[in-house]
């Protein structure tokens, strides 16, 4: 009987373990089984049998994984075992290449509702200008649900254009159904975009095979890589064992967590990374970021970074740098700018409007405001000033602010 203590079997592992007259296996009772794996085993005849589990925290995989469509990581019998668990950040080109700061970008309106690119052009040039290690257009901050499928194409297109491979392009394409998925996964490809982000579907609320195979079908004919974005806010949430199954798909590189649960971002590192040390973790929250970075986060997708780029780059280089006293001085001063935006009406204005405040033209919002809540918005840009001004920033709308002596964070700037 051949023993496996492996934490995830797949047909891979499976089919290089088993010779072709072995007919029993062990596995742990806690091991997760991929549905590749149980065909497997019901193809070749095998009886499973579940013993008392070992230690577990083994997986063999790839030293250099193929990188041809969405096929699952080859396996060797090299066997990575992390007990102290850390990696990831700079082990490998894919991982540092989605390290740093992505901005989720906004999308700029003009009078009439359409999307004004010109706009958008400056900003994006401005925000690559201040140092942003990444950008990541039709996320949540990037409305995509509230633009039309030519619009989300032409939001990545204008940004690939505008950057010309400066800095990463980290792109949504969470449609409604796998078969969009793709099709705009490969849109992105032609343009040149260099990976794509996937929540789970929304809407229908699916069972987890059903979540599993959902993205496994998109693993296998995706052109381009696949960051899973969990954010059980707005969508089912993205389990650590659907996660740790599709560890099997090397097309799968990593996890964005906006789930604003800083033990689960952390577990989610501890867990995953025990099979793929180069597994990449972006957190989407930012009043977690500091802790998040110094446990072993990639960095992070954090919309604030698209209203002070220049501070949360360097909020994320001092962390990596060990300067610990700066890094929480810049943390705890986002805070109080981090929560006000995200008591804007109807996400994301709040993030708008202080883009607005940092000079640049937004336009109206594309949901429908009351009376009240544009006056609301109002208040929320005198706000916004108040606390961007003692930043250091010289800004627009700044009314009656209170008098807080606190230190500038960035020499004085002029609004663009």
């Amino acid at each position: 009987m051949v023993r496996i203590d492996d934490p995830v079997v797949t047909a891979q592992l499976l089919a290089s373990r088993l010779g072709d007259t072995d007919k029993q296996v062990e596995i742990c009772p806690r091991a997760k089984i991929t549905p590749s794996a149980h065909d497997f085993l019901r193809d070749r005849g095998v009886q499973v049998g579940h013993g008392r589990c070992r230690r577990l925290g083994v997986v063999h995989v790839g030293a250099a994984p193929a990188r041809t469509g969405g096929s699952p990581a080859a396996t060797t019998s090299r066997s990575v075992s992390t007990p102290g668990v850390p990696a990831a950040p700079g082990s490998s080109e894919r991982s540092r290449r989605f390290s740093g700061i992505f901005t989720p970008n906004i999308v700029i309106y003009d009078a009439s509702g359409a999307i004004n690119y010109k706009e958008m052009e400056r900003y994006i040039c401005w925000l690559i200008d201040a140092g942003i290690h990444g950008l990541y257009p039709n996320g949540s901050t990037g409305e995509f649900v509230r633009l039309s499928s030519e619009e989300r194409r032409d939001v990545v297109r204008l940004i690939v254009d505008v950057n010309q491979g400066r800095v990463p392009i980290l792109a949504g394409a969470s449609e409604a159904n796998v078969r969009d998925v793709i099709q705009m996964a490969e849109f992105y490809t032609d343009i040149g975009a260099d990976a794509i982000s996937l929540v789970p579907p929304y809407y229908y609320k699916i069972s987890e095979a059903s979540l599993y195979e959902y993205f496994a079908e998109i693993a296998r004919n995706s052109p381009l890589d696949i960051l899973l974005y969990n954010i059980p806010q707005f969508t089912q949430e993205l389990t650590l064992d659907i996660m740790e199954e599709l560890l099997a798909f090397d097309r799968i590189f990593g996890t964005k967590d906006s789930s604003r649960d800083l033990p689960r971002l952390i577990n989610t590192m501890q867990r995953l990374r025990q099979h793929r040390p180069d597994y990449v973790v972006l957190n989407g929250c930012e009043e977690n970021l500091l802790p998040s970075i110094i446990m072993g986060a990639n960095g992070g997708t954090i919309a604030t970074s698209g209203i002070i780029p220049e501070i949360i780059v360097e909020l994320y280089e001092r962390a990596g740098a060990e300067d610990l006293q700066r890094a929480r001085e810049l943390q705890y001063r986002i805070l109080p700018l981090i929560n006000l935006m995200l008591l804007g009406v109807n996400f994301p204005e709040g993030f708008k409007t202080g883009v607005a405040v940092r000079g640049f033209d937004v336009g109206p919002p594309r949901s429908v405001l009351s009376g009240e809540e544009r006056e609301y918005l109002l208040r929320l840009e005198s706000e916004i000033g108040c606390i961007l001004g003692d930043m250091g920033y010289s800004v627009r709308g700044a009314r009656g602010c209170p008098v807080t002596h606190l230190p500038a964070l960035v020499h004085r700037q002029r609004r663009d």
